[in-house]
């Protein structure tokens, strides 16, 4: 899959690249490891990476760096060039990346959101991964709650996914003066005290079919609530995630890791004036 500029954009300098399409219950990414040059802007790049109609696809890229404090830096950049905090289901992807590459079942990811730890296992007919999220800071909204898992997320509960307009709800929730950064934004319906299903809106991406920050964040609520006991078992549009958190300490995010295909892409990234 190629992609070559056209003369009349300006002066570009053109890198030919090394990257990976994966998902985490289809929440994809295109993967690419820095630690071996091709240092494009991110930004400009992920805007075409991530385009499903002129380019690879996907909800964001996760970019794969040298870190002096963990086995390597994750750096997650969304659809619409900026950047988050930390991506459960994108490390999760980098861990089954950094696996196959010989790097190691365990790997601890230095993210903005701290350090991260990874665990292979399952290499079987679904390749998992289980990640230490943190512990979840849980405060109560109006109609909701804020949960802080390094990045920023409202939860809706509500008896059904269908009782919340999520898109127009959470592009007003995004005016308010709380969230001056922008906020994801779940609504979650419990099934029983074992299962919930979750829909997700991602800043800078939209709807999503999985956010794994999301998922842990939407568990936390209802065991803090006293709604659900761990683990839980979080169904989300691309699938299953399962969450793990005793109320105190780390939650554990465990799900699939998926490799799509790999290739090389030529990007021309337009350099400024």
């Amino acid at each position: 899959m190629r992609r070559y500029g056209k003369s009349w954009a300006g002066l570009r300098s053109a890198f030919e690249m090394k990257v990976t399409k994966m998902h985490g219950a289809r929440n994809d990414f295109v993967i690419v490891d820095r630690r071996r040059g091709g240092h494009v802007d991110l930004a400009r790049f992920a805007k075409w990476a991530c385009d499903r109609r002129a380019a690879i696809g996907a909800d964001g890229v996760i970019a794969i760096e040298s870190s002096n404090v963990a086995g390597a830096r994750m750096r997650t950049i969304n659809a619409d060039g900026s950047e988050a905090e930390m991506c459960g289901n994108g490390v999760r992807c980098a861990a089954r990346w950094l696996d196959e590459a010989g790097e190691g079942a365990r790997i601890i990811f230095e993210t903005e959101a701290g350090l991260v730890s990874t665990e292979i296992v399952s290499r079987g007919s679904e390749y998992a991964v289980r990640v230490a999220m943190g512990s979840p800071a849980i405060t109560p909204l109006p109609d909701g709650w804020f949960v802080d898992l390094g990045n920023p997320h409202v939860v809706l509960v509500r008896s059904s996914l269908d009782d919340v307009d999520l898109k127009s709800t959470a592009e007003e929730i995004q005016k308010d003066w709380r969230f001056t950064g922008g906020t994801n934004v779940h609504v979650a319906a419990l099934q029983d005290r074992r299962s919930m299903r979750v829909a997700h809106w991602e800043r800078g991406v939209g709807l999503t079919m999985a956010c794994g920050t999301g998922a842990v964040a939407c568990a936390a609520v209802a065991i803090a609530g006293g709604m659900a006991a761990s683990p839980i078992e979080v169904f989300v549009p691309g699938g299953r995630l399962v969450v793990e958190w005793d109320g105190t300490g780390n939650a554990y995010l465990t799900g699939p890791a998926v490799r799509v295909f790999d290739t090389e892409v030529d990007f021309e990234d337009e350099l400024a004036p």
